[in-house]
């Protein structure tokens, strides 16, 4: 793979840093779709991006990047759109989104992961988890961005971990965010259901419910051991790789303050869209 080049040099030298740290956010992507629908909640993510400081970079740990045996860290000078979906309109799948990477805060990043091994690769770009959202949040696509993968071999205790320990770019103007869905399980969705506040099924309604109070509790603790939250969690969470973007964010956000409920509700009458912001 390629080093860092004068570009990427001048990338870091270059970019500028908002005053104060950055806020760490987590956001329920739910369907590709929301890239090019207009709903409450994609009008709630473009409303939350107009009052956001621009960022010197944006870090995303989505759901839909595993890895096995190492955390990835993209480093692609310009990182490519990826469509990892099928069966969609082809106006979603031409979609393009042409931020630019960040290969040094991208390094800087991989310094920081002392929690098991961090890999630099120029292998991935920005997949559907990342783009999707970050069309609303930031339309012009002229904040650089890069990804940390999700190491699945790995358990919870191993994200927070990861998550605690890239804190230190919020300082110098990242803007971190996990993007999964706290309850997600696409063989339990409800095919037509519309947009609401309210959970189609008890069991997405009742984790996505404890979830929120452990979170409004800051109860770590209990969100790293969430099977044991309530019995909905086997439904709710019957892979980890949705939920585990949280605890990054939970990780980075460090400290004890609750955070802000920046949207709540469902899509596909099970899909909790739930986000939060981390700090001012």
């Amino acid at each position: 793979m390629a080093g860092l080049t004068p570009l990427s040099e001048a990338l870091a030298r270059s970019a500028p840093v908002p005053a104060g740290k950055m806020p760490v956010l987590f956001i329920g992507h739910g369907s590709p779709m929301n890239a090019v629908s207009s709903n409450t909640f994609t009008h709630t993510l473009s409303s939350w991006g107009s009052k956001l400081a621009k960022p010197a970079a944006i870090l995303v740990v989505s759901a839909h990047w595993l890895t096995r045996g190492s955390t990835g860290v993209t480093v692609n000078e310009k990182p490519r759109t990826i469509h990892d979906f099928s069966g969609f309109p082809a106006a979603l799948q031409e979609m393009q989104y042409p931020a630019p990477g960040h290969p040094a805060m991208a390094a800087e990043a991989a310094a920081l992961v002392r929690t098991g091994k961090a890999q630099l690769t120029d292998q991935w770009g920005l997949d559907h988890g990342t783009w999707t959202v970050l069309h609303h949040l930031f339309p012009q696509a002229d904040v650089p961005v890069f990804q940390v993968s999700i190491d699945y071999d790995q358990p919870a205790a191993y994200h927070y971990a990861v998550g605690r320990e890239l804190a230190a770019l919020r300082e110098k103007g990242v803007l971190i965010i996990g993007s999964g869905n706290i309850v997600h399980n696409l063989r339990a969705t409800v095919r037509g259901a519309p947009e609401g506040l309210m959970a189609a099924r008890d069991w997405a309604q009742q984790f996505d419910d404890v979830v929120k109070k452990a979170l409004l509790a800051r109860d770590d603790q209990a969100l790293l051991n969430y099977q044991q939250l309530q019995a909905s969690a086997k439904m709710a969470v019957p892979t980890p790789d949705h939920y585990w973007p949280l605890l990054y964010a939970l990780g980075a956000a460090q400290g004890s303050a609750a955070p802000m409920q920046m949207y709540e509700g469902f899509q596909s009458g099970t899909l909790s869209m739930r986000c939060l912001q981390f700090g001012a």
